[in-house]
């Protein structure tokens, strides 16, 4: 019951497609054209963190390995044929490309959504219209597979959930090293300082 939805959603959106667009999507799934964007985001965190940026780097970079080599995974396991690999299905491709032999899960839909929501945990709260941005990159990214015939919805509705996960798992570590340890309201010297304030003469 449940494939079967997949595939009549799959079929439906995949056949909204025109030249136009066929041309325009393909090359929204290669890394180089949102360079400007990811330029953007690293300006943000570096408004906000300064330094530590290079901190949130790193473990943005083990964030991307650990949610692409766990996709990975999964598809080696479930082994679900992907749309473009599917025997007898009416597929609408670009450019022929058919992407690997299985699909599930996105592994562009758990990176992008992994990347947003780590960066909406961390500077989500100073930049309120990022939510906004980051959430309709990842979405559109994650479209785009529907569109090229590379995924089924329910492929892209596993990476988004898997991604948003990932992404807010990540970023609490994150927030967890770049925070200060301990607040000054709890700091020894306050602590001391207020003894003081007591023990004087009134």
């Amino acid at each position: 019951m449940l494939n079967h939805i997949d595939h009549t959603l799959f079929l439906f959106l995949n056949g909204r497609h025109n030249a136009f667009f066929d041309s325009i999507i393909f090359q929204a799934t290669k890394s180089m054209l949102w360079i400007p964007l990811y330029l953007i985001f690293l300006y943000l965190v570096f408004r906000q963190y300064t330094w530590k940026t290079l901190l949130i780097l790193v473990i943005a970079a083990i964030m991307i390995l650990v949610s692409d080599q766990l996709a990975n995974l999964f598809k080696d396991t479930v082994q679900r044929l992907r749309p473009s690999q599917e025997p007898g299905l009416a597929v609408h491709l670009v450019n022929a490309y058919k992407g690997g032999q299985y699909g599930f899960y996105s592994s562009h839909a758990t990176n992008t959504f992994s990347i947003a929501v780590f960066l909406i945990v961390l500077i989500g709260k100073k930049f309120k219209w990022f939510f906004i941005l980051a959430l309709l990159w990842s979405s559109f990214m994650s479209y785009t597979r529907i569109y090229l015939g590379l995924h089924f919805p329910g492929d892209i509705m596993a990476g988004i959930v898997m991604g948003s996960l990932i992404g807010y798992l990540f970023g609490r570590i994150a927030d967890y090293f770049i925070s200060p340890t301990s607040s000054s309201d709890n700091s020894p010297a306050s602590a001391q300082g207020l003894s003081d304030q007591y023990l004087q003469p009134s």
